[in-house]
Formats: C-alpha cells, structure tokens, sequence
C-alpha cells in the first residue's frame, strides 16, 4: 500500500491546524508522527484513515497502482487509538469475535491465539468493563495488530502500559508490522524509536 499526500492542510474554524502536507507513505516502512500535545497529531492520523476530511489538498490509498476507493479505505487498516472505545459489556471472547467479523485474522492466528497473545486465558468470559486501563489498552493493540491490514495505524500506542506492557507491545510491534504500512502517533520516544522514518507536524504549521 501506499497513501499519498498532496497540499493537505486541516483546519477548525479559522484556525490552521497544519498546512501544506506533501508526503508519501509506504507499505514496508514505519513512520512516526511526532509533535507535542494538541499539535494535531491525531487529527493527521484521523484524515489519514478517512474518519476526517482534509479542508484542502487530496489524498490516495494505493494499492499497487490501483486507486483505492475513499468508501473502501477502512477495509485496508486498523487502529488503535485512546479516543477508539470498546464496546464495554462485551466479554474478551464477544468482543474478539465481534471485531473479526468484520476484519480477517493474520495468517495462524484465530480467538484463542488472541487470547493467548494478550495473556488474559483467566479473563476470556470477563466483560470489558472489569478490565483495567492498562488491560483495555492491551486488548486494542492485540485487535489492530492481529487484524489481516495493510495499513496500521496507533495513537499513543503505550498509553496507560506499564514497562511489562511496553514491552509487549514493542515484541507485537516486531513481530507483527514488518510487512505493513505502520504509522505511529507518539511525542514518547520509547514508543516510535523503532521507525524508520520521522514527520513532525511542526514543519507544517
């Protein structure tokens, strides 16, 4: 995959969020959005993913050299973000199965390996709501990660992790985005220093 950015710019009321984006992201690569709190990191994320218009400038998802249709982009990505909610009286099981009736499973991977990945065997019939912050931030990473998608898109992917849980989600992150279009939207070092590339939203201001 590969998404194109052209003059895009975003903007609330009168007031410019970023401006002049010409970019081009590609499947293989990860990139990290950097910029400090309200700097527009995720409103760049949001219109990356279609959830948000861009006030000016175009966007395209390729596919190859097929132009994918803006309706059909969410079929190519998943998400992780503080903003995405889970849908809290649901059991793990429920919610694992409800999310992968509309995304496929990576390759080897079904409910039970989920399960397994996150570490919560013991809590597979708990309903969401009993989960910590921590275990609820787990359990969304696992869902985006696993989710067969070209583009992976995460928001302050380590939010509310402790060192253990970071360190989970750096091994998901090696093990599972090599072959993915994989951009992270971080002002924490430890949670981007992987990338290989770097945009900073202060250069579009």
């Amino acid at each position: 995959m590969k998404i194109i950015l052209e003059q895009i710019g975003r903007r609330f009321n009168r007031e410019w969020i970023f401006r002049n984006i010409n970019y081009e992201f590609e499947s293989g690569n990860s990139y990290a959005v950097l910029g400090s709190n309200g700097a527009g990191k995720s409103t760049l994320l949001q219109v990356i993913s279609g959830s948000l218009s861009s006030s000016e400038g175009k966007i395209s998802h390729m596919h190859g050299d097929t132009l994918i249709d803006q309706e059909k982009v969410y079929i190519q990505q998943s998400m992780a973000a503080p903003y995405l909610e889970l849908i809290e009286e649901f059991t793990l099981t429920e919610l694992i199965d409800f999310h992968f009736r509309f995304k496929k499973y990576r390759q080897g991977l079904n409910r039970q390996g989920v399960i397994e990945l996150l570490g919560l065997k013991n809590s597979e019939f708990k309903a969401i709501k009993y989960f910590s912050s921590g275990m609820k931030q787990r359990v969304k990473l696992a869902l985006a990660f696993c989710s067969d998608t070209d583009l992976l898109l995460l928001d302050e992917p380590a939010s509310n992790l402790d060192q253990q849980g970071l360190d989970w989600y750096l091994s998901l992150a090696s093990t599972f985005s090599s072959d993915r279009l994989l951009l992270i939207c971080s002002n924490q070092e430890q949670e981007y220093s992987f990338c290989s590339h770097q945009i900073n939203i202060a250069d579009y201001k």
